[in-house]
């Protein structure tokens, strides 16, 4: 019988309209609430966000998948 792999759960947070330093504490509180290995798909209008939540997540121990300029809003993926 062949095993298969899981695929990560992908929780979305719409982050447009919310500014730093309040995107990332958002985005910590529904992370705190991941099992390990989850996804967690942002979306964010805020050129500060975009710039300082990956380094944020990193620092925090979370591996910052994909960040993607989409126009005026940016696309990160985050990795419990």
């Amino acid at each position: 019988m062949k095993s298969e792999s899981a695929v990560p759960m992908i929780e979305q947070l719409d982050l447009r309209g919310v500014r730093c330093p309040l995107s990332w504490a958002k985005a910590k509180v529904r992370l705190e609430q991941l099992e390990r290995g989850m996804l967690l798909q942002l979306r964010l209008d805020d050129p500060k966000g975009a710039r300082d939540l990956p380094k944020a997540a990193e620092a925090e121990g979370y591996a910052v998948l994909e960040l993607e300029r989409e126009s005026t809003e940016w696309r990160i993926v985050i990795q419990k």
